[in-house]
């Protein structure tokens, strides 16, 4: 049997600096068979590991290349494709956005079915317990947190302006170190009071990322409320805790309908009682139709972290939806992922048997069947 090729392709979205996979699990691959192609990354948005790190295992090809590659080459990379309109013939794995009924999901889906491609989508990629066998939901949720704790921080000192914007840092401590001098300074300005964070979603990984920070920050522990599934489910929301805390963070995973978690009509009931002033959805639906927190509904960027809600003072509020947080943690977060991905892509080899691919593919043909009448042309292309 010919060795499988992976192609590594160079990330497009702006400040995306991650990997899906590093130089260490890149050489592991190749250790057991696989061959690897790495797209060159010398460009904004540079990849976290330089090119020359891969060199000694990988064979190094030019950026944007994978298009051109032989169609049995395995595309992989983490964020969406550029928008363009030609079909895709490869297999891709990668983080897809497309299979939750999400804004455009029709195109991308369309591209696939007029190629003959296969869209292996990371997100779904799960063992035998139904659970993730890769993410970045921990770092997702530690660097949410720390942008959300700075937000907080950065309103009670300069209220009338938004919190700059953020570049990714070199070391989780460097993060961490930052975080807490400016939640020490905030805490001063706010008559030594430090804030009341509400984490919902506090037993995944995402959860436990933003839990951890807070406590690395110096965020008191009866200062951090944890809810998950037992607290959400025992009423229906919108939420007085969420209105009562000054910082809330969404750390969901989101599959389905569920009661909205804090509405802007919620939090003018009772005006008084609000102290929220900071929303960090970290689960980040905001073009999904069942998003829990409907005000957050527009993307938000590392260079423009926030957004503010008009008609609110004494506190604002503002929300943050990035997408891809965990490139503000680019090095950590991409040894962690690709790490826990590499023990299914040693399967790739023998796919049509190993439980995580043959699900992932059934998945992929049941949502290409519901490309709607206006895509029939693409299916059939």
């Amino acid at each position: 049997m010919a060795p499988i090729t992976l192609h590594l392709r160079a990330e497009t979205k702006p400040l995306e600096h991650r990997s899906a996979l590093s130089p260490t699990v890149v050489q592991k691959l190749v250790e057991n068979g696989f061959k690897v192609n790495v797209e060159r990354s010398p460009k904004n948005p540079k990849r976290i590991f330089e090119d020359a790190d891969y060199e000694p295992y990988a064979t190094l090809v030019d950026e944007l290349s994978w298009p051109r590659a032989p169609e049995d080459h395995l595309i992989i990379g983490l964020k969406e494709l550029p928008e363009e309109d030609f079909p895709l013939k490869h297999t891709h794995i990668q983080f897809a956005h497309c299979f939750k009924g999400q804004a455009g999901w029709e195109q991308v889906l369309g591209r696939f079915a007029a190629g003959g491609g296969t869209l292996y989508d990371i997100e779904f990629l799960e063992d035998e317990n139904g659970r993730r066998v890769a993410a970045f939901g921990y770092h997702a949720g530690y660097a949410g947190a720390a942008l959300a704790l700075e937000n907080w921080a950065w309103q009670i000192q300069h209220a009338e302006t938004p919190l700059p914007g953020k570049k990714p840092y070199n070391t989780q401590s460097d993060l961490v170190e930052e975080v807490k001098s400016d939640v020490s300074a905030g805490v001063a300005k706010n008559d030594g009071k430090a804030p009341q964070i509400l984490v919902i979603g506090a037993l995944g990984r995402c959860g436990r990322g933003a839990i951890d920070l807070c406590l690395a920050a110096g965020i008191p522990e009866p200062n951090i409320l944890r809810w998950d599934l037992a607290e959400t489910s025992a009423k229906a929301g919108p939420y007085p805790e969420i209105r009562q805390a000054d910082v809330f963070i969404n750390c969901i995973y989101l599959n389905k309908p569920i009661p909205k978690f804090v509405t802007e009509d919620f939090l003018t009931e009772d005006p008084s009682s609000r102290k929220l002033s900071v929303v960090c959805d970290v689960s980040c639906d905001t073009t999904n139709p069942h998003n829990p927190i409907p005000f957050c509904n527009k993307a938000t960027y590392f260079d423009k972290p926030t957004i503010a809600v008009e008609g609110f003072a004494n506190p604002p509020l503002s929300y943050i939806t990035i997408d891809h947080l965990p490139s503000l943690l680019p090095r950590e977060s991409s040894e962690a992922f690709s790490n826990a991905l590499l023990p299914s892509l040693l399967e790739l080899p023998t796919a049509e048997k190993a439980r995580v691919w043959q699900e992932a593919r059934k998945l992929f043909e049941k949502k290409l069947a519901t490309l709607p009448a206006s895509q029939e042309h693409v299916k059939s292309s």
